[in-house]
């Protein structure tokens, strides 16, 4: 049994790690909050109420805590204030173990939102420069798949949005010359489950930890899209150039839907984030390495192609399966 404190366990991708780690039926685990607990929770589930401003605070609850997973968005998190005193939190409380919230790109490149990742990549080599201070990893999984479900969902908690990849509507905008780039896609399922075994995983954990379902080009991506929905798929294009310089001229642009974007200011930044998005694929953002494929051999990923088929062949049925399991 391994005891896991998890901040930012409200989040989506956060409650899909928790689900695979109740379901070992081997765990302790601890979900830090900023909120009161609930009054119930799920087997082998504690929660604790925390102040991040206090890192005294934080090592008295990560008393006995082994492994530190942090889901905290970091847009949301100004100065990487609570992440920051989480490291020294966990360093004070002896944990063994700590991830930062990554769960993505290989780079924080093009994509200014993701910023504090890559501050936090930083502090964290600084801190064990001369000696191992704090073990940790940065797990990568690139793209989830499950975003070219939508607007249907694949997965219990993890909710897809809209992307550059937009396969209901048989779609998509690409760099003009970015046929070639290419992208790595992960399940949602086999990311949770990946990380439930680096829990577990015996040896030392890589600090870069690629999650490497399957790598495609765009294009290819476009062509098993155009399979799988059994139609041609409308292709726009934007230059390097207009993406840098955020100009944005296509017919259609992605709709921003996510927690920690208001609405408000959802359309306004539409064409920040596809510009972003763009030009970070065409720099290897979204390809990641292999670190935990090779360091677990045994775990079977399941492939774009065989995700991607099985869904779209009957995707009413499988929203209806997901909507099922999270109630």
């Amino acid at each position: 049994m391994v005891k896991i404190a998890i901040a930012g366990g409200s989040g989506a991708v956060a409650q899909e790690v928790i689900e695979a780690l109740i379901a070992t039926k081997k765990h302790d685990i601890l979900i830090l909050s900023r909120q009161e607990p609930p009054t119930e929770s799920q087997s082998g589930v504690s929660w604790a109420k925390v102040d991040y401003t206090s890192v005294d605070q934080l090592a008295t609850v990560l008393k006995g805590v082994e492994v530190l997973l942090s889901f905290i968005v970091v847009l949301t998190d100004p100065g990487n204030v609570a992440q920051m005193n989480l490291i020294h939190a966990a360093i004070q409380a002896g944990i063994k173990r700590f991830a930062p919230s990554e769960w993505a790109t290989s780079s924080s490149d093009f994509m200014p939102w993701y910023g504090g990742k890559a501050v936090i990549h930083d502090y964290l080599v600084e801190l064990n420069k001369k000696e191992k201070v704090l073990e940790y990893c940065l797990f990568q999984p690139g793209m989830f798949i499950d975003y070219l479900v939508h607007p249907y969902n694949s997965a219990k908690h993890f909710r897809s949005f809209e992307t550059q990849f937009d396969f209901y509507n048989r779609r998509a905008i690409v760099r003009d010359e970015g046929m070639e780039d290419v992208v790595t896609f992960t399940t949602v399922k086999d990311f949770a489950n990946v990380v439930v075994k680096a829990i577990e995983y015996q040896g030392e954990w890589p600090t870069i930890g690629g999650i490497r379902g399957t790598d495609i080009s765009v294009g290819g991506l476009i062509a098993l899209g155009e399979k799988v929905r059994d139609a041609p798929f409308n292709v726009e294009t934007i230059s390097t150039q207009d993406l840098k310089a955020e100009k944005i001229q296509t017919s259609w642009q992605p709709k921003v839907d996510h927690p920690s974007i208001p609405p408000e200011q959802a359309e306004a930044l539409s064409g920040k984030l596809l510009s972003g998005v763009l030009l970070a694929i065409s720099d290897g953002a979204f390809q990641v390495s292999d670190e935990w494929n090779r360091l677990l051999p045994d775990h079977q990923f399941t492939g774009a192609e065989e995700f991607l088929s099985q869904f779209w062949q009957n995707p009413s049925l499988m929203h209806s399966q997901a909507v099922e399991s999270s109630q």
